[in-house]
């Protein structure tokens, strides 16, 4: 499969837009639409030729009027594969404004990209709206137009509609009246938007309801859901007034819009899209039910809320000039997202989670060849789709955190607000925001943080100590690149990083003992008031992008520190995600990292249990294809969570709080599905008076039981679910059950399962989900999800292709392999079957397969051999 740059080229700049009057007017009978653009624009320089963006619309009429005079092209050419339009005319084109005039027909369809069609259900029967998904680059598929982030223009929009559909756009509705050519619709124009680009306009037609509140500027806010179901809403809408608020205070720039709307929509690619004034979401990162959403659905409305306002921004306000830099957007929400709900929900410990989760990610997958520098050249047009990954969103967000703990929140704030008033409706590159960062803080920021975004991967620092002074100790620190593989192909040549470092001891647990900055390849340090033997942590509060490598001495002290509980919960958890990262690679022993997890037998933090939860179960997959390990693998895993599980019990608890009802699923899920006898009893038992209306399941306890229960089922389970699925009219409980039909152990049972993701029970957006949820459950799932995705392979490629969800079915269908026979077999059908925005992907997975094969080949014999012992 070809790695190389595909063919491609921006549009010319001979003419620009100004200002687009849209008028669209879809048909839910035959699923088209008609519309008309009129694009005020500035012819730049002498041409005969415009050429704009369009895909799959077919052009009708097209004028160019200037100076009273009326030009008809000699030529209208549409290139399918450059998703372009062509307008040739006989003579140059006069220089300045003037207006170019375009009639068109498109297709409302079933893709979620463009101006498609959404389905939904009122009081049981099926309808259909229409709703619009412009980034990347799908404004070209609702009306022709200059479709790059830098060719800003401000848009008018006018939709002709039914009368009994609500109709939304970015901007408030400035006139409403009956359409002259039927009774039955209506026309509603709505006001000018501010100068944006074309991937931030948005329209959402169908039936809803809505809740509203205000902001503190007296902006009206409103959550849109199905009809009847807006109470779903009001956390969201209690999220979003007080984000908004807490944006507006923190840039010191007021929202510029009249509106917010956020709109749960049914047929939904994404999480979610920050549209200007009209953000669109999936139902479940929109909607909250008091008595059937868990609390990790909580948060996660609670960050996808948070994130689409920062975009109103950083992004909407301020944009980048083309997708290199994606990153500004994505990052800086990200990071921004936590930052917000740690102000709204400060009960959710959510930097913690960020670390557990963000921070981790992003270190896993830039350790591998294939990952990318942060600041990655972008050509074609697939490739866009490709960079809205764990290094785009997760370390952007991480090295942003880094940047935000090194120049302080005043600097930051400052710098925020200095770069967005600059910027503001324009477009910027990442060096506009480090000035910025700069100038506010009085630090280099720049050249500390282009080593971050230029290149891919980060360091790992090897730490040793040795007291030459009494009461003193002398740090030596040495900085190489990190590694997934052994065999790394990106491991040679040296590279430095600027590292903004911070060190915590028992003099300090709580806050740095000193802070410095590595810009070397080694350095000393020397810590006063630190006796020998002492832990040393370095990356206090895990705020660093980078590993530490202790020396042995160094690592037993930290480890008597976590039996002691001595460090705080980030620090325990950098720990113990450092220590398995060392050993997955084989810069140490797994034995040894196994070993250390003894440590950890007292813990009592969500995160830590979190982080230790996903090496385990990254464990447990390099185990599948040795079967005996791997039961007495599941057995020590017991050992270890004997202690927690007993002390949370099954019943929330007053003292639980956000973290401890999501640390009691992640429990009981993974002593369950590893065979805790008492555990699958009671899973079982509650399954039923669950499912018998006996007793109301807890939701936060719903996917482990159904999980459990999947596992060990000897009767009809499958099918019992599949139907209470089917009548669920909660998305949510929708989700929980399909990420969960991957639990079954049966052959046939794994086949009904990939049969019901095809159906038409299973939207377009979650396929990929249930698909996937048999190749992540089990040995056996992931072959057979495997053949499944080979021998459907046309069908869901013509589904999913242009989205992010081929990446998604193609990284949980190969990623889970362990032999060099799969890893060929995986590059042979793709070198067949190239996956169009998906083939960075590919190889990732690649990947992420070689190394389990490393692994395995490089520890098999110690970790047998270690489990026989025990």
């Amino acid at each position: 499969m070809s790695a190389g740059k595909k063919e491609f080229s921006r549009l010319p700049g001979c003419v620009s837009p100004i200002n687009y009057s849209v008028w669209l007017k879809p048909c839910f009978k035959t699923f088209t639409f008609a519309g008309k653009v009129d694009v005020c624009v500035k012819v730049n320089e002498p041409t005969d030729t415009i050429i704009v963006n369009s895909a799959e619309i077919k052009p009708g009429s097209a004028e160019f009027c200037a100076n009273d005079v009326t030009f008809s092209p000699a030529a209208i050419s549409v290139q399918e594969k450059e998703e372009t339009m062509a307008m040739k005319f006989d003579k140059p084109l006069p220089l300045g404004n003037a207006v170019l005039k375009i009639s068109f027909e498109g297709i409302l369809n079933d893709k979620m990209k463009g101006f498609y069609r959404n389905q939904y259900e009122v009081d049981g029967v099926k309808k259909f709206g229409a709703v619009t998904q412009f980034e990347a680059t799908d404004a070209r598929r609702c009306f022709p137009c200059w479709d790059e982030p830098a060719l800003k223009a401000t848009f008018d929009v006018t939709l002709a509609v039914p009368k009994e559909l609500c109709a939304l756009s970015n901007m408030n509705i400035i006139h409403e009246e009956e359409y002259k050519e039927d009774s039955n619709w209506k026309l509603i124009k709505y006001a000018t938007t501010p100068i944006m680009s074309t991937y931030l306009l948005a329209i959402v037609i169908g039936e809803f309801d809505y809740i509203e509140n205000h902001s503190n500027n007296g902006i009206p806010v409103r959550v849109y859901t199905a009809k009847g179901k807006s109470f779903r809403g009001e956390f969201a809408l209690d999220v979003a007034v007080k984000c908004l608020h807490y944006y507006e205070d923190y840039f010191k720039i007021p929202y510029p819009l009249p509106k917010m709307d956020l709109v749960a929509i049914a047929d939904f690619c994404a999480g979610a899209m920050e549209n200007w004034g009209l953000i669109t979401y999936r139902e479940t990162a929109l909607l909250i039910d008091a008595a059937n959403s868990s609390a990790h659905a909580r948060q996660w409305v609670a960050l996808v809320v948070c994130h689409e306002l920062a975009h109103q921004w950083f992004g909407n306000l301020v944009t980048m000039e083309w997708w290199t830099h994606l990153w500004l957007n994505e990052g800086f929400a990200t990071f921004m997202e936590y930052l917000a709900t740690d102000h709204c929900l400060p009960d959710y410990n959510i930097w913690t989670q960020f670390v557990a989760h963000d921070f981790k990610r992003a270190l896993d997958l830039d350790a591998i060849d294939n990952s990318h520098p942060i600041e990655v050249p972008v050509h074609h047009p697939d490739e866009i789709d490709e960079i809205f990954d764990a290094i785009s969103y997760q370390k952007g967000a991480s090295i942003i955190r880094m940047l935000y703990n090194w120049i302080g929140d005043e600097g930051f704030r400052k710098g925020m607000h200095d770069y967005l008033t600059k910027h503001s409706y324009q477009n910027a590159a990442t060096e506009d925001l480090w000035q910025a960062l700069g100038e506010a803080s009085g630090k280099p920021v720049n050249k500390v943080m282009e080593s971050w975004t230029k290149e891919m991967g980060f360091p790992v620092i090897g730490v040793s100590s040795s007291c030459q002074t009494e009461g003193a100790l002398t740090l030596k620190l040495t900085q190489r690149k990190f590694c997934a593989r052994q065999n790394s192909t990106t491991a040679s040549g040296k590279k430095v990083w600027s590292i903004p470092l911070i060190v915590a001891t028992p003099k300090s647990p709580h806050s740095e003992a000193q802070r410095f900055l590595m810009d070397k390849e080694t350095e000393e340090i020397v810590l006063d008031g630190v006796s020998k033997g002492s832990w040393i942590k370095m990356n206090s509060q895990c705020c660093g992008f980078y590993r530490a490598q202790y020396s042995k001495e160094m690592l037993e002290a930290l480890q008597r520190a976590v039996e002691t509980n001595s460090l705080m919960d980030l620090d325990r958890l950098n720990l113990v995600n450092d220590l398995f990262a060392l050993a997955s690679s084989g810069v140490s022993s797994t034995v040894d990292f196994l070993r250390s997890l003894t440590s950890f037998k007292n813990e009592t933090s969500y995160a830590v249990w979190n982080d230790l939860d996903c090496n385990i179960g990254e464990l447990s997959i390099l185990l599948w294809d040795s079967p005996e390990v791997l039961s007495k693998f599941k057995s020590y895993v017991i050992s270890l969570y004997e202690g927690i599980a007993k002390k949370l019990g099954w019943d929330a608890k007053p003292d639980d709080g956000h973290a401890g009802a999501m640390l009691r699923s992640m429990v009981i899920r993974r002593i369950g599905k590893f065979g805790h006898k008492d555990t699958i009893a009671e899973a079982k038992k509650r399954y039923q008076d669950h499912m018998s209306g006996k007793a109301s399941l807890s939701a936060d306890l719903r996917s482990p039981v159904y999980q459990i229960v999947l596992a060990n089922a000897e009767g009809d389970e499958l099918d019992d679910l599949i139907k209470f699925h089917n009548s669920a009219d909660l998305h949510e409980e929708k989700e929980r059950i399909e990420r969960s039909l991957g639990s079954v152990s049966r052959t046939d049972d794994l086949d009904k399962v990939l049969k019901f993701a095809m159906s038409d029970n299973v939207r377009s957006n979650d396929k990929v989900f249930v698909i996937g949820s048999v190749g992540c459950g089990s040995a056996v799932g992931r072959d057979i999800a495997w053949r499944f995705v080979k021998s459907n392979w046309d069908e869901l490629h013509d589904m999913y292709k242009g989205t992010f969800l081929i990446s998604r079915l193609v990284r949980m269908t190969t990623e889970n392999f362990t032999t060099a026979e799969q890893a060929e077999d995986v590059e042979v059908f793709f070198n067949e079957h190239p996956p169009a925005a998906a083939e960075r992907t590919v190889r990732q997975s690649l990947d992420s397969i070689r190394k389990n094969v490393e692994w395995w080949g490089r520890d098999r014999k110690e970790i047998s051999e270690w489990f026989c012992k025990q």
